[in-house]
Formats: structure tokens, C-alpha cells, sequence
């Protein structure tokens, strides 16, 4: 019985708060959640819940890092140090305001449906901050991530699994690469054409890493058979995401995006559709799935012989969460590791700069 456990995982029903709280009631330290001896009696603020004005002194309801709430206590504004998380319910504070009353000064006293929402909004943003910090150890690109929502109260999507590589369905077997290149500088030197040219296409790259090929055509790169190391120029899609990048809450009703946090010259490799490889079959039964939900994230692999698709609602990427809205300026196409029969790498390329 213990041997077929073995592996097994079950969802806590509790929230990473909770289990502060219950470790600090318990007084037992817990390093996995941060709860050490050196600070079970520390008291950081973790988030404001509310504020009123007596005359001329401020004051603040504090919710202790590690502490239920029944444990919060008023504050004086003098005895706070936090300056980033004052100045954060203030910002929280005054954009409410002016969207339920059209005005910034804040009343001597907050009511109840107000001071409810900055403390959703201030577990909002803690639970992003973590979600941001899960994705940053997850994945294995030079690229940041960040997360932002400014428009809502939601938080991270709900059973999604952020991956780096396709996840292979069952009833699927990829095919290994077989053959590689002998070039000396895969650019300026290919032998026989490089891996392009062994299956009679052009080089796709420049010598800045920019795409020069027309949208439409496939990009094929080098592999692990192949001569070339490492920073070959012909290995742009495998290197994975360069760029910082944010995940962002739409303000017009489309759920996430995806932006840039740095400039992106036009031609320039983005990222690639990362998630779950699957059969046509299996593709077919979750699109009906998907078309009653309003939603899809189904990718078409119908570049070769054996069509598959992929499918990132659950498992992917940061693409997972880009807006396939019309004048996107990003276009995707087809990438293969040279010239195995294996299903291709959708990588984004930029038609424009950003």
C-alpha cells in the first residue's frame, strides 16, 4: 500500500496565510513557510486594513505577518516604517475613491465595503507577488516575468502549471533527432547548407538573431547532433525567451496580456507555444470542451505528416497568456531542431518593432 503512495500529492485546503497563522498559534517554526525561531515573535506588517483620522493623527488597522486577524491592531502612522506599503494603500485608496465617489481625500473614517476591498486588493497583490516569484524559480529562460492588475480583484489563474518544454500527451512519441551538421560557423560558413539547407531551406537568422525569412516558412535550427555549440547563431528558438516580460490585466474586459518591459526590434524571436502536445483526436474532444467555456488555447502542429496540437489551458508558458487580438504586432510560425520528423516549435516573431 505505502509503495503505490509513494509520489502522491494532495492540495492543502489552507492558503500559505493560514498556515503562517496556524505555525504562530502553535508556536512551531515551519522553514518551508518561512517561520523560523529567529522570527516567531517578529511583527512585520503584512498588509493595511484600514484607516481614520482623530484630529490631526493618522492611524492604521496593521494585519501581522504570521497572525490571524484577530490578532490586528490599530496603529498610530509614526510607529509604521513600512513607507512602500503605506504608500501602496494610499494608491489603492485613492484610485477606489475616485471611481466610487470622484475624489482623492480620503474620509476620517473608512465604511466597511471600502475597507473590505483594500484588504481583497491587499491579498490580491501579496498572492500575485507569490504567483511572480513561483514562475521566476520555474522557468529556465534568461527572460524576468512580472505580474500586475491594476484593473480587478482576480488573482493567479487557477490550475495552471507553468513548463518550459512540451509536455507529451498519451498516445504520442516524439522522435529523436538523427542526423546533425558538421559546420565550422553554422552563419558565415555553412557545410551543405547547415541544417536549412539538408532539408532544402534557406538560413533564417541574420547575424543579429533577427528572422529574414517571410512569414510562412519554417525556421529549422540546429540540434544536439549538431557540431555547433551552444551560441551557434542558428539556435535563436531553444535559447527561449530574452526578454522581461509582464502579465498583465487587460482593462477592457479580455482577461491577461502579455507586454514587453524592454524594447524588441522588428523580426526579433519573442517566445515560443509552449504546453501540452496531444493527438488530433483528443485536440477535437477538448475544442468542443473549450467552445462552451468561450475560450481556446489550442495550437494547430500541421506542419507535418502527423498532425498534432498542442494545448496550453493547463500546462504552458507565458504565451498562455498573451492576446491574439487584431494588429498584435507578433505572428507565429513554425521552428524545428534540424531535421527530425518531430513536432515543430510555434516561436512568435515580431512584424514590427516594440
Amino acid at each position: 500500500m505505502a509503495e503505490n503512495l509513494k509520489g502522491c500529492s494532495v492540495c492543502c485546503k489552507s492558503s500559505w496565510n493560514q498556515l503562517q497563522d496556524l505555525c504562530r498559534l502553535a508556536k512551531l517554526s515551519c522553514p518551508s513557510l518561512g517561520i523560523s525561531k529567529r522570527n516567531l515573535y517578529d511583527f512585520e506588517v503584512e498588509y493595511l486594513c484600514d484607516y481614520k483620522k482623530i484630529r490631526e493623527q493618522e492611524y492604521y488597522l496593521v494585519k501581522w505577518r504570521g497572525y490571524p486577524d484577530s490578532e490586528s491592531t490599530w496603529e498610530p502612522r509614526q510607529n509604521l516604517k513600512c513607507v512602500r506599503i503605506l504608500k501602496q494603500f494610499h494608491k489603492d485608496l485613492e484610485k477606489e475613491l475616485l471611481r466610487r465617489h470622484h475624489r482623492l481625500k480620503p474620509p476620517r473614517h473608512l465604511d466597511p465595503s471600502l475597507a473590505n476591498y483594500l484588504v481583497q486588493k491587499a491579498k490580491q497583490r501579496r498572492a500575485l507577488q507569490r504567483w511572480e516569484q513561483e514562475l521566476n524559480a520555474k522557468r529556465s529562460h534568461l527572460g524576468r516575468i512580472t505580474v500586475e492588475n491594476e484593473v480587478d480583484l482576480d488573482g493567479p489563474p487557477r490550475a495552471f502549471v507553468y513548463i518550459n518544454e512540451y509536455r507529451v500527451g498519451e498516445g504520442i512519441t516524439l522522435n529523436q533527432v538523427a542526423v546533425g551538421c558538421e559546420c565550422q560557423d553554422c552563419l558565415w560558413a555553412p557545410a551543405g547548407g547547415c541544417c536549412p539547407g539538408a532539408s532544402l531551406h534557406k538560413f533564417a537568422y541574420n547575424d543579429q538573431g533577427q528572422v529574414r525569412l517571410r512569414a510562412g516558412l519554417p525556421i529549422y535550427e540546429c540540434n544536439s547532433r549538431c557540431r555547433c555549440g551552444y551560441d551557434c547563431p542558428n539556435r535563436v528558438v531553444q535559447k527561449g525567451i530574452r526578454y522581461d516580460l509582464c502579465i498583465f490585466r487587460t482593462d477592457d474586459g479580455r482577461g491577461w496580456g502579455v507586454r514587453t518591459l524592454e524594447k524588441i526590434r522588428k523580426n526579433s524571436f519573442v517566445m515560443e507555444y509552449v504546453g501540452e502536445i496531444i493527438t488530433s483526436e483528443e485536440a477535437e474532444r477538448r475544442g468542443q470542451i473549450y467552445d462552451r467555456q468561450g475560450a481556446t488555447y489550442l495550437f494547430d502542429l500541421d506542419y507535418v505528416e502527423d498532425v498534432y496540437t498542442v494545448d496550453a489551458a493547463y500546462y504552458g508558458n507565458i504565451s498562455h497568456f498573451v492576446n491574439h487580438s487584431v494588429g498584435a504586432p507578433g505572428t507565429w510560425g513554425g521552428g524545428w531542431e534540424g531535421q527530425a520528423r518531430a513536432p515543430p516549435h510555434p516561436p512568435t516573431i515580431l512584424s514590427r518593432p516594440v
